[in-house]
């Protein structure tokens, strides 16, 4: 039944290189076994009889293991994923005003307010807290939103110092955790008031991930099912695989020296590494191969068995100038010619050094760089 779909794939005879992790990564085997043995038992978890309990028992059980992975005390809901609940809390989260940085996915400059201020991040990629002060005392209650990494530079924003200007001001803090590894910021469990999830980013089923709320007085309900925050049918065995996956530890230490090694060999062969310098996500990486267009490069990296991309999944589609690089300070030139390499649990060193050869060949195949 797969047969559409691996007429599509390339052929699995010739080795590739998958360094798109950030996109999403595979589903872990206990998170595929997880969602088959849901499916298994499925019932509605909203049935009053004898199995929709079950499955509302199994759900419930999921709903914990989510939150002790994340070393959440407050409620968890699950959502889609983290697009659809960086909606739920932008569109009804109880603030009179949006506060954004320029640097965050589409999905929250999609829903966040019209009327939103974007505050500006320095070339570090990092949000002044001194710029979040001075906005933050002009108004009434603020939503503020920032990623916890971004998904196209891998740069981290200093939460408990945001959080604290925050709360100081009386306003709440989103942070975008997608990208977020378990258990490796526990600022985030510890001074965000919503935090945005998704489980295809680790290792879990796609079409599942959760918000976590501090307080659900400070969200509006509309009803329905999950505490009544969003309406639909639970999605039971998608839960139950994320779940799973969370209990997959990842290798964020090796990701830091494969990605040390990566940035080395970019700037010894003529290109440059993006925030290089500024505290980033242990698995991913920017780089800019000055003269040589985004779009040539992934041609030449596809066709060489390199899977990577030009920024996040969401908008590299489309193939505009990255909002995020033009944020930092790139020119429109320089911001055409970045791609994002971002690792998983199964990237080898013997894989970033094949891509890092691939790297140079297609800078000498352009006439740019020498070895």
């Amino acid at each position: 039944m797969f047969s559409q779909l691996e007429r599509l794939l390339p052929d699995p005879t010739h080795a590739r290189v998958y360094l798109d992790h950030a996109a999403t990564t595979p589903m872990l085997p206990c998170a595929r076994a997880a969602v088959a043995d849901g499916m298994a038992h499925w019932a509605n978890p909203s049935s009053p009889h004898a199995e929709g309990r079950a499955a509302k028992a199994a759900l419930e059980e999921a709903r914990r293991a989510v939150a002790a992975a994340y070393g959440w005390t407050g409620e968890t809901l699950f959502t889609s994923g983290a697009s659809e609940s960086l909606a739920i809390a932008l569109q009804r989260a109880a603030a009179t005003t949006r506060i954004i940085t320029a640097v965050e996915h589409d999905a929250v400059m999609r829903w966040a307010d019209p009327q939103a201020i974007v505050l500006p991040v320095g070339t570090d990629g990092v949000l002044s807290i001194e710029t979040l002060r001075a906005r933050l005392v002009a108004g009434g209650r603020a939503l503020v939103t920032v990623q916890w990494a971004n998904s196209e530079t891998g740069v981290r924003q200093p939460i408990a110092a945001i959080a604290a200007a925050v709360h100081e001001a009386g306003g709440l803090l989103l942070v975008d955790a997608a990208q977020m590894p378990v258990g490796v910021d526990a600022e985030v469990a510890e001074h965000a008031d919503f935090v945005a999830l998704s489980a295809h980013k680790r290792g879990g089923p796609p079409g599942i991930g959760a918000l976590l709320v501090r307080d659900l007085g400070s969200l509006s309900p509309t009803g329905g099912q999950e505490r009544g925050y969003r309406p639909g049918t639970e999605n039971l065995p998608a839960a139950i695989g994320y779940a799973a996956a969370l209990g997959e530890a990842e290798p964020l230490a090796e990701q830091v020296r494969l990605r040390a090694v990566l940035d080395d060999a970019v700037v010894r062969s003529g290109g440059e590494v993006i925030c290089g310098g500024s505290p980033r996500h242990p698995a991913i990486g920017a780089y800019r191969m000055p003269g040589v267009a985004s779009f040539v490069q992934l041609i030449d990296f596809d066709a060489a068995g390199f899977a990577v991309s030009a920024g996040s999944a969401c908008a590299s589609g489309s193939m505009k100038p990255s909002h995020v690089l033009g944020a930092i300070g790139l020119s429109d030139a320089a911001r055409r010619e970045v791609v994002r390499a971002s690792f998983g649990r199964t990237t080898s060193e013997e894989e970033v050094r094949a891509f890092i050869a691939a790297w140079r060949g297609v800078a000498r195949a352009k006439q740019r760089f020498v070895a």
